[in-house]
């Protein structure tokens, strides 16, 4: 069974999935990705589970302008190329920016190639499941240039300024 929670946030409503241990999903309302999410809405039940409290405690620190520390635990299915990809987005300290760029230079030099396709760092990048908490809004383009972000560019600014508060 897939549960459901919904968060009012300064930013909007966020939406969150768990299998009932874990936190499976994490997106606001608006999202592109919401409306085929949508599509299994009336499979899930709204429960009060102990991974939604413990992301609702995260979020309230993250929204009034603190590092809110470790994540809830979290289940992710994805390829093991996206899987990597959010490793590496969870170890991008608050507050701070990287490029697409340097994520794909970390990963080239881990598999021991020469380059490795921005782009595709960019696609595994757009398909967090969890957003906010595994923060795919502090992954910029070349010059801080603020791009692809499924939650909308004046959104990701907004997750950039309060971070730097």
């Amino acid at each position: 069974m897939i549960y459901g929670h919904r968060y009012e946030s300064p930013l909007g409503t966020v939406c969150m999935e768990s299998d009932g241990e874990a936190l499976c999903g994490l997106w606001f309302a608006d999202q592109e990705e919401a409306a085929a999410k949508g599509a299994d809405e009336a499979a899930r039940e709204e429960e009060t589970l102990p991974v939604f409290a413990q992301a609702d405690s995260w979020l309230d620190a993250y929204f009034t302008g603190e590092e809110p520390g470790p994540v809830p635990k979290l289940r992710l299915e994805g390829t093991p190329f996206r899987r990597r990809v959010w490793e590496i987005l969870q170890t991008i300290p608050y507050g701070q920016t990287v490029t697409y760029g340097q994520i794909a230079r970390q990963l080239a030099e881990e598999r021991g190639i020469e380059r490795m396709s921005a782009q595709a760092v960019g696609a595994a990048v757009g398909h967090n499941p969890v957003s906010l908490m595994m923060p795919c809004h502090r992954v910029v383009g070349v010059g801080g240039e603020l791009t692809g972000y499924a939650g909308g560019i004046e959104r990701k600014a907004a997750l950039l300024a309060l971070e730097r508060e």
